[in-house]
């Protein structure tokens, strides 16, 4: 089947992705033990005592966003708005394409169940099989730019 989006990451996208996940130059363990550096860039190259450029976080921030976003456009079989691609782009930038997969939110929206789906961000709002104040509060932010008009205007 051919991809119905095929959509890019907007900078206001980006800006989202930049503020929750905020910029270390030096590898550090996020809340669950999984070492991390840049704009919350991970992998089996990210070890202790890494550290790296400014030039080289906003490499890494580009491959990353690059492979969330082919993750949205492959996964996602309905047509998107740019809020609602940026929006399910940082879901999967923080949590992984697995994990939308496999979600009740991809399911109500590919169904075409937009509202249901908009609800479902708020139940990937735990670190650790805790509820973390952090993650609620991107999860609320992702859910308002996927539920938001796309009128640049109308939400400046």
């Amino acid at each position: 089947m051919a991809n119905v989006n095929n959509l890019s990451y907007s900078n206001k996208g980006l800006a989202l992705t930049q503020q929750f996940e905020g910029l270390r130059l030096t590898a550090y363990q996020d809340q669950v033990g999984k070492w991390t550096i840049g704009y919350g860039h991970t992998g089996p190259d990210v070890v202790p005592g890494l550290t790296i450029t400014q030039d080289q976080a906003n490499a890494l921030l580009v491959q990353d966003v690059a492979s969330a976003a082919a993750s949205v456009n492959r996964l996602v079989t309905v047509a998107l708005t740019p809020n609602q691609f940026d929006a399910l782009v940082d879901f999967v930038f923080n949590l992984g394409a697995g994990n939308l997969a496999a979600s009740t939110l991809l399911r109500e929206l590919n169904a075409g169940n937009t509202a249901a789906a908009a609800a479902q961000f708020l139940v990937w709002c735990h670190a650790g099989g805790v509820v973390s104040a952090g993650l609620l509060k991107r999860r609320q932010a992702e859910q308002a730019l996927f539920q938001a008009a796309d009128a640049a205007a109308q939400s400046a």
